[in-house]
């Protein structure tokens, strides 16, 4: 009984939450459009083509800074021609909610349809899932609330697709284990209209399947076509939950039912060699050729990526890439010679993310925000990328990843405690010490080796890597091993020569 009426009261609590963002709703009375900056960092929101216009819809998601977690019902257009954002106020929207579904359709002048999602408490212990259904009037700038009990027509198309997903399966009494889920369903419908039948059938398509992950990005592509991006697969043991983050592409063919690795084509100065360690296909090869399927992938490789933040926090973003693709040596050497004059060129991409969103317009797909975790500490996102599906050349960066939308109060507030405890036991002692460091810290900013005309990112990595290699084992401590060091090491000194 205590169970239950625990969660009558959690219920009943959510309930009276979202009642008092929707009586705030109520008040408004007018659509009023605001041009404005890109959305806010968040995560599991929904992003949506116009069924018209050259414009994007993104509505709701979450954002977590480390100590509450806020829920979103804004809705947003993005005007592609123009690259500019336009926040739309309308009276009666859904409540906020994230991870629900929606979907465009051009009738009466274009329609968003949202079904369900998610609402939590601040302190995220607590959760509220909905099942309403809304549509969004594009033509009229009008949300409805759709009484699902007076739908009687059956929705058009012959099915829908299931893939993946996450769910905790009981392993023992009172011991749940996260699952990764890879398999795919199709529910189909058969028989004419008031007489139709539905039935769950198992798919098993062929091709090179990405590996198991839950977050990932989907959206659907004109010819029967899907894109997935992204992505986490989080390694669960006893107490501890490590994720390994991706940012790789993969293409599914609803008609062959078949998976296809997506490659960039351009960037070859650094894309031939990560290629091999990518998505496992041959140079110049598109997305769906047969030479693809004959090859035989290697295992996955694992990349780690240091990114230096203002505030000197190092994060290690651990990358798993798989299905390599083995390569002649003698091309390789090719491939070295041939990039040596450009081995300094960045390879422009979206870092290794989840729960970001997705959407595909005129071919081109377009990427917003999600998260990453690195240690403890959660990086939610409000970066924007699109790439050309036709071309695969390369991602254009719409909207930078800006450092200062990283808030984290959980970290910052347990390091002052820290403080505050350190200066009590130490008096005096405490106070010089910091001294100290504030003035380590401003001759580090001052003496950094400056960058020479002419030098590459590797020849000024060789040139200074003892000095970064100090400067970074005095930022680790001791303990850290000599290859993390090294690592991180060389991903300040290009943290640095880039910013040069």
């Amino acid at each position: 009984m205590t169970k239950v009426r625990y969660k009558t009261t959690t219920k009943r609590y959510l309930e009276a939450l979202i009642a008092e963002f929707q009586n705030l709703d109520a008040k408004k009375t007018q659509v009023v459009e605001t041009t404005c900056p890109p959305p806010s960092p968040r995560l599991s929101a929904s992003l949506s083509a116009h069924p018209e216009k050259d414009e994007l819809i993104l509505f709701g998601g979450e954002f977590f800074n480390g100590k509450k977690t806020f829920l979103y019902n804004d809705l947003f257009f993005y005007n592609i021609k123009k690259n500019s954002w336009v926040k739309s106020d309308i009276p009666n929207p859904p409540p906020p909610r994230c991870s629900h579904q929606a979907v465009v359709v051009p009738q009466g002048g274009g329609q968003l349809w949202v079904f369900g999602g998610e609402f939590g408490s601040p302190n995220g212990e607590q959760f509220y899932h909905y099942k309403d259904l809304w549509v969004l009037h594009l033509a009229t700038n009008t949300w409805e609330n759709i009484n699902l009990n007076l739908m009687t027509s059956t929705p058009d198309g012959s099915g829908v697709v299931i893939y993946g997903g996450y769910s905790k399966v009981r392993v023992k009494k009172d011991v749940e284990k996260g699952t990764i889920h890879s398999d795919m369903f199709l529910l189909k419908r058969d028989g004419k209209d008031g007489q139709e039948k539905w039935s769950w059938s198992r798919l098993s398509p062929s091709g090179n399947k990405p590996p198991p992950r839950s977050g990932f990005s989907l959206a659907v592509c004109p010819a029967g076509r899907a894109v997935l991006f992204g992505g986490v697969c989080d390694e669960e043991e006893e107490e501890t939950l490590e994720g390994d983050f991706y940012n790789d592409i993969y293409l599914y063919d609803t008609v062959k039912k078949r998976w296809y690795p997506g490659l960039l084509r351009g960037n070859k100065s650094e894309k031939k060699k990560r290629r091999r360690g990518n998505k496992g296909a041959a140079e110049g090869e598109e997305a769906g050729k047969e030479e693809i399927e004959e090859e035989e992938p290697q295992g996955p490789t694992e990349v780690i990526k240091e990114i230096v933040t203002e505030d000197g926090t190092v994060m290690t973003i651990k990358e798993v890439i798989p299905g390599a693709q083995e390569e002649e040596e003698e091309e390789e050497e090719e491939e070295e010679e041939e990039d040596e004059g450009s081995a300094s060129a960045p390879l422009v991409e979206p870092c290794p993310r989840s729960s970001a969103m997705a959407t595909v317009r005129q071919g081109k797909l377009y990427l917003f925000g999600g998260m990453f975790e690195v240690g403890d500490r959660q990086f939610t996102l409000n970066d924007f990328y699109c790439l050309d599906l036709h071309k695969m050349d390369k991602w254009e960066v719409l909207v930078e990843m800006d450092p200062k939308t990283q808030e984290w109060l959980e970290e910052s507030e347990s390091e002052d405690e820290e403080d505050e405890e350190e200066e009590e036991a130490k008096g005096a002692e405490g106070e010089e010490d910091e001294s100290e460091e504030e003035s380590d810290d401003e001759e580090d900013e001052e003496e950094h080796p400056a960058v020479q005309d002419g030098e590459t990112v590797t020849d000024y990595q060789l040139r200074t890597e003892q000095y970064w290699t100090g400067l970074a084992r005095s930022n680790m401590g001791p303990d850290a091993k000599d290859k993390k060091v090294a690592k991180v090491a060389q991903a300040m000194a290009k943290v640095f020569y880039e910013d040069q």
